[in-house]
């Protein structure tokens, strides 16, 4: 709620700073004296129009300080911290300044912020009903929200039942319009994978094939070395059996070595132990020469082959370039290419999926939708006729409030109503939207009366109220303080007013003392007691302030709204 709020520099109001508490409290004072500037100034505080005109004469700016309690946690709360300001102890300061020049700045708590983001934090601080100022439930949005919970429990749950299937079709329309849209582009990706899967298929690449037909390759094309090379080396190890003459070979000479050196090894173990390795080296050289032998004969050149292996790699190095850079690779990506070709032939069948999903919620929703319209339109009802009630005792009792719904085609996240408050303030008028159907001073008993019917279902912590007593008196007058009341038990209150029975009704009271030069001064708003209130109550009453009969009858008026707050009308 507000704690205190701090004038400067607007209109007649030099400095002025109003303490606030919790229930009603009424501002009254003497006409010029300053009372609307108050409603201007919470105007100006919570994001209203700057108009430089309302700068005081003489002053460089208007400003309005605010203090309000704000407990952490709640969305005011957090949309202050996400926006760098500060909340000390549960203490948000607001501050609007708007100068003679028309610049206009906004602090929130501590921090420079746009106007607008305090035009969107009034919405769940403070509902301002002025003569010319009248925020909150003229707004289609905030009339649906309000007759949504005056509906109660049959809406919620309804609500409830909706949203699910909204929020659902939506994603499921969303998901089959992006499969719809994108058919041509994934078909043309489906076919270059089909086409890259069936050719790596047709050739059936096998795991390391490049690098066994590369080596391959190789032996064929030198085949006749490698023969001539292992023969050489074959005869030079032991000699060639089909020669006339028996040439030297390492084998033969290693043999004669072994065994000269074999004869004398018993007589000196160093010599035994070259011995021993003479014997190693011949088993060596003997297994040598037999695996050149077998080896020479396996080496044979065959063009055919050879021509096959080279047709072979070239086949796979066609697709080497295409779809990786080793067979390895190729095959990671045939496998990859077949997977995602399988999801997008399965699109087909998810979009028939989402089709049947889609209507099956369309239908939910649908059902829904109509659920809402029939607890709303209710709602309406019984709304209008409490609502109209409610004028009969403002003084307006040929005024009548209704509800009009109107059903589209379109589903919103609320279904698919829009709601719109109308008045009719006279049997022969048409009801029309409520701004054009009354005058200030009757639109700020119609809020007031709507307001009182929405106590609870709308739970906004402050409401102000400029001169909702307008062109009233008497019983009517007496009314208006009770449903003033009536609310202030719900919410913070704030009143300015010129009439005796409805500050009767207040928790507190505050008045602007007018100066002799025709402005309010620093200590221009007083918070009076209870005597304070017997002389203002009487001022108001006989434009005396020490008027016996005034007084007496102020004293009924405090006594008579005393007795009607302790024992409230069911």
């Amino acid at each position: 709620m507000l704690e205190e709020v701090r004038i400067q520099g607007l209109g007649v109001i030099d400095d002025a700073v109003l303490e606030l508490s919790p229930g009603l409290t009424v501002v009254t004072g003497e006409t010029g004296a300053g009372k609307t500037m108050v409603v201007t100034g919470l105007g100006l505080l919570f994001g209203g129009r700057a108009d430089p005109q309302r700068v005081r004469p003489g002053a460089e700016r208007a400003v309005v300080e605010g203090r309000l309690t704000v407990p952490r946690g709640g969305r005011v709360a957090d949309r202050v911290l996400e926006a760098g300001g500060d909340i000390d102890d549960d203490v948000l300061i607001l501050t609007r300044a708007v100068s003679a020049e028309g610049r206009s700045r906004a602090t929130m708590g501590g921090r420079s912020a746009p106007v607008s983001l305090l035009a969107y934090l009034a919405d769940d601080l403070v509902a301002v009903h002025g003569q010319s100022d009248q925020q909150r439930l003229l707004r289609a949005d905030r009339q649906r929200s309000s007759l949504d919970r005056f509906a109660g429990d049959d809406l919620s749950k309804a609500m409830k039942r909706y949203t699910g299937a909204y929020r659902r079709y939506r994603e499921v329309s969303s998901e089959l319009e992006e499969l719809v849209e994108r058919a041509r582009e994934r078909a043309q990706e489906a076919d270059m994978l089909r086409f890259g899967v069936e050719e790596i298929t047709a050739a059936e690449p096998l795991p390391g094939e490049d690098e066994e037909l590369l080596a391959e390759e190789t032996r064929l094309a030198h085949a006749d070395g490698l023969r001539v090379a292992a023969t050489t080396a074959h005869e030079a190890l032991t000699g060639d059996p089909a020669a006339a003459e028996v040439q030297a070979d390492v084998v033969g000479l290693l043999s004669a070595a072994r065994q000269a050196v074999g004869a004398v090894r018993e007589h000196d173990a160093d010599l035994a132990a070259i011995a021993d390795r003479l014997d190693e080296a011949s088993y060596i050289l003997t297994d040598a020469a037999t695996e050149l032998a077998s080896y020479a004969e396996s080496v044979d050149a065959d063009p055919a082959r050879l021509a096959a292996v080279q047709e072979r790699r070239a086949l796979l190095t066609q697709l080497s370039r295409k779809y990786g850079a080793t067979t390895d690779e190729v095959l990671a990506w045939a496998s990859t290419a077949a997977k995602r070709l399988g999801e997008l032939e399965g699109d087909d069948e998810r979009i028939d999926e989402l089709r049947a999903e889609a209507d099956e919620l369309y239908a939910r929703m649908d059902a829904a939708a109509s659920e809402l319209t029939e607890v709303r339109s209710a709602a309406a009802e019984r709304f209008g006729a409490a609502v109209t009630e409610e004028l009969t005792a403002l003084a307006m009792p040929h005024a009548r409030v209704s509800v009009r719904i109107t059903t589209g085609e379109e589903f919103g996240q609320h279904g698919r109503d829009e709601v719109e408050l109308l008045l009719a303030p006279h049997p022969s008028s048409p009801p029309l939207a409520l701004h054009k159907g009354a005058s200030g001073g009757e639109l700020s008993r119609v809020m007031l009366a709507i307001e009182v019917v929405f106590a609870g279902a709308d739970p906004v912590p402050t409401f102000v109220f400029d001169e909702v007593d307008a062109g009233v008196g008497g019983k009517a007058a007496v009314e208006i303080g009770r449903r003033l009341a009536r609310l202030a038990r719900r919410a913070q209150v704030i009143v300015v007013t010129h009439l005796p029975q409805v500050a009767a009704f207040s928790d507190a009271h505050l008045v602007v003392e007018k100066s002799t030069e025709g402005l309010v001064t620093e200590s221009g708003v007083v918070r009076l007691d209870r005597d304070g209130r017997v002389r203002e109550l009487s001022r108001m009453l006989a434009g005396l302030e020490d008027s016996e009969l005034g007084r007496a009858h102020a004293e009924e008026l405090l006594t008579n709204a005393a007795s009607d707050r302790a024992y409230p009308a069911a």
